[in-house]
This record gives structure tokens, sequence and C-alpha cells, in this order.
């Protein structure tokens, strides 16, 4: 993929932007920070040269003024919500956030329990929690939020939740998924500031919408497409239109809630900082791009994934129509066809010469290699050895893994562990390739390869299994499915 983006100045230049920001408000600043920290793949997609850890990068530049805090909401632990990209429940998030910072060198000060009302798993996390060292506080609900500002802004409201203390001039609150309560955390916490007679002041830190990118930009629709299911819609700021004669991209959230946190900032300053939700951002990605065109074209290919994973999420019964209506909206404002994304086409080519399930692979240098099923294994498995033995140059058909060494493994699973498919998925196939590895070089030169997948693009005639899935994403490559499954039987292994 060609670079457009400037990783190197973003995060110099977001860092230097940050600390302006702190000193506006006379030393202390509460950051809402949100969408991902360390594995923000989306960005890097979308803008190309984004490695996708760049804002962990920027906060360590600032590890010595900043300590963190981690906001979850108190129901979301009773009803164990998930996190959809990474498989678990928003309280192993936070352990695994905090494991993440401190071996990064940040410090994290604290875990908030938002809207908590003595929820018996969210205690049972606080134990824990404290059992380890970690400091934890309880923010309560508050009758009338948001629109009763003087109960919130007041003892009864604000007032009522346990102050969390901090030392460090930049508070980072970040949180494992939206609606933990980021916003409401740091609302509380300027409000205690100040009647302990505390400057502080709010920032929020969003690298989606682009505001200094035209609304129809495909990385601003992008935006919209990865959010469809919380459908969220990008808009001109309309305050910052009126202060400033000035057109900036927001999204509607924070628009529609601009005018309560301007009533909320006037009643604990005295007047509200900020003119427009725009005022509140402190993000710099926009400038730090350098060539449009592969931004655009990396962002149109981002939403034509969005638009096959909308689909297939609404064959797995996860999903709504909905969703898919929404991005094929977008896709039409910019003009946006499925066969922009060309190893679809290649990959139902292979299934109709086969009459077998298919995956197409295009490496980082545009060659594209082919898996179909066979007895031996699983289209997914095809492909990725493949596309090894192309990378390595070994011809195709040199076998790197013996019959003799997948046949015990297929036993294994159909006489011993109840599988009705032997065919090895995936991570099967590569164990049975590391293995073999150890005593041919051959074997070992393909294996070495396995890097060089990361960031292709890939797609399957059909619905792929969780492991093959899981397999994909731990390699780093981009994979789409047709929204098909191969077998009609409901109890799928």
């Amino acid at each position: 993929m060609k670079i457009g983006f400037d990783n190197e100045k973003y995060v110099r230049m977001q860092s230097e932007h940050i600390r302006e920001r702190i000193a506006s408000f006379g030393g202390k600043l509460y950051l809402e920070f949100g969408g991902k920290l360390f594995d923000d793949y989306h960005a890097s997609r979308v803008l190309p040269g984004f490695e996708p850890d760049s804002k962990m990068r920027m906060l360590q530049q600032l590890a010595d003024q900043a300590e963190i805090v981690i906001a979850i909401n108190a129901a979301d632990i009773e009803k164990k919500r998930i996190r959809g990209d990474l498989g678990i429940t928003y309280d192993l998030e936070v352990m695994r956030l905090i494991d993440n910072f401190r071996e990064r060198g940040l410090q994290v000060s604290a875990v908030v329990l938002t809207c908590f009302a003595g929820q018996p798993m969210a205690e049972s996390f606080q134990k824990h929690l404290e059992g380890k060292g970690i400091a934890v506080y309880r923010h309560y609900p508050i009758e009338g939020y948001p629109s009763d500002i003087a109960k919130i802004v007041s003892s009864e409201g604000y007032g009522r939740n346990e102050y969390i203390k901090t030392t460090r001039s930049l508070v980072v609150v970040t949180a494992p998924g939206p609606g933990s309560g980021k916003l409401a955390t740091c609302l509380s916490q300027i409000y205690q500031d100040h009647e302990r007679g505390v400057q502080s002041g709010y920032a929020k830190f969003e690298t989606f919408p682009i505001w200094n990118l035209p609304l129809s930009h495909p990385v601003n629709v992008a935006y919209e497409a990865a959010t469809a299911d919380l459908n969220d819609v990008n808009m001109i700021d309309p305050f910052h239109l009126k202060a400033y004669n000035k057109i900036c991209v927001n999204y509607n959230r924070d628009v529609e809630t601009f005018p309560v946190l301007s009533a909320m900032f006037t009643k604990i300053y005295g007047e509200c900082p900020y003119q427009s939700p725009t005022d509140m951002g402190v993000n710099m990605a926009g400038n730090c791009i350098f060539d449009d065109a592969a931004v655009s074209k990396a962002s149109r290919q981002e939403i034509l994934r969005r638009y096959f994973q909308a689909q297939c999420n609404l064959k797995k019964e996860v999903g709504t129509e909905t969703e898919v209506r929404k991005i094929e909206l977008l896709m039409s404002q910019l003009g946006l066809e499925v066969n922009e994304r060309g190893i679809v086409e290649a990959a139902y080519q292979m299934a109709e010469e086969t009459g077998e399930p298919a995956v197409a692979m295009e490496l980082a240098n545009g060659d594209v290699v082919m898996g179909h099923t066979s007895k031996l294994m699983g289209a997914s498995a095809a492909v990725i050895m493949n596309a090894l033995k192309h990378l390595a140059g070994i011809p195709k058909e040199i076998d790197l893994i013996s019959p003799t060494v997948i046949e015990p493994i297929q036993r294994l699973k159909t006489n011993h562990f109840g599988s009705q498919n032997p065919r090895l998925h995936s991570d099967e196939i590569l164990i049975a390739l590391s293995i073999c590895a150890a005593s041919d070089d051959t074997a070992k030169q393909a294996l070495d390869q396995l890097d060089r997948l990361e960031g292709s693009e890939v797609h399957s005639s059909v619905i792929l299994s969780g492991v093959d899935e899981g397999v994909f994403r731990k390699l780093g490559t981009h994979l789409t499915c047709t929204p098909y499954y191969q077998t009609q039987k409901l109890y799928r292994k």
C-alpha cells in the first residue's frame, strides 16, 4: 500500500499540541481519549503510514507529565459486554490495558466504576483490582443526566462521586469501549477540582472524523462506515461555523451534546472555554497527510471491507439491515462499487472452477495467490501455504508438509475430538509446518515468510470459521468474506 501519512510528524506535532493545551488551562488537563490507543488498525488502514501504536508513542513522549485513569461502566461488567475485535469482556480489557500501559512505562493511577449502583460483579471486580494494588473509585448515576444541569453540577450530582486522586498535569481518561463514561469522569473531576481550588481543564482526543478534511472525504466517510452500528453521522460543526465562519467536520453526538457541555462548563468555570465541539479537540492527524490520493484509495478499500463485514454480521444475526443499507448509501455517495476490491472476483472465479470454497490473497507486492478446499485442508490453510511458497520462491508442486504428518492430525480430530471435518484449519496447518521446519530447511524457508503476509488483502467465497478468521487477524491481513455459509448445518463446530 502506498504511504500517504507522515507518522513521525504526527507523533511530534500531537505531543506539542497537547502540551500547549495543558498550559492554556494553567497546568492540569483531563484528556478524554477516544478510540484505540495501541492497536488502532482502522487508522492504519485508512491513513497508510499511520502506525497502530502511534497514539501510545505520543503518550510516551509525555510520560513524565501523564497518568492514566480507565473508566468502565459497572453495568457493562454486569452484563459481560464484549469488545468485538478482541472477543474479550470489558473487565478483561481493562486489565489488558493496565498491563500494556505499564509495559510502556506509563502510570495507571486508577480505575473508575461509572454508573455504579451496587452491581455484584462490579463489586467483585473492584475487590480483584484492589487486591492487585490498583486504586478503584465509584461514580454514581445522576437522576436527570444530562439535562438537569443544576443537579448534575452540584453536591448531589458530581459532588457525590468519589474524588480520584491525581498528581500529574495530564490525566488521560480512556476506556475499554464506547459508553463507558469517560466524559462524565472528566467533568466530575473538574467540578471537584474547582471545589478544592484546583484549576483544571478538559480536552478531547478523537482521531475521527478528521475535522480539517471535507465532510465527503473518503477518510471521514470510512469513519461513518466503521460506526454504522452506532448510527454516528458526520456533519458540519454549526457552532464552529457561527463562531469563526469556518467549516469544520465533527459528528452528531458531539454536536448534539455541546450545548449541555457548554452549560456545565459555564456553571463550573463561570464561562465556557470553548466556542464549539471542534474547539475541544486536539487531533492533528489531518495535518500529517502528504498524499491525499493514497489516503483516499486506502479509505475506499476500508469502506468495502466494512460493507462485507456488515453483510456477514447480518447473515450471522449479529448485525442489522440498517447497517448494511447505511454503508451502501455511503458507497453510492463516493461512486464506490464492490468490483473495486479486485480479489473478490478472483475468489469467485476459483470457487466456480473448483466447485469448492476458495480464498484469494493479494500480497503487498500486488501478486495474487489462491487456495481452495481439498481433502487435506480448508481454503484458508491452502491460501496461506501457497502464499508462503510464493514468497519463498518454492515451486507449487513441492509438499511442505508430508501427508504422513497431516493424516495423524486428521485422525486425532475425527476419532478423538469428535470433529466431522477432517480438513486442517489454518492454525493446525501452521503448527504442522512449524514442526516440519525444525528438520526441513524448505519448510523453514516458507515459515520465515509469515511476517510478509501482514497487510495482505484476503477474500473468502464463504464465511470462515472463527478459528480461520482469528488466524488471518493475527497475521495482520485484511479479511473480507462473502455472506454465504458453505454448509447449511445449524450446528457448526
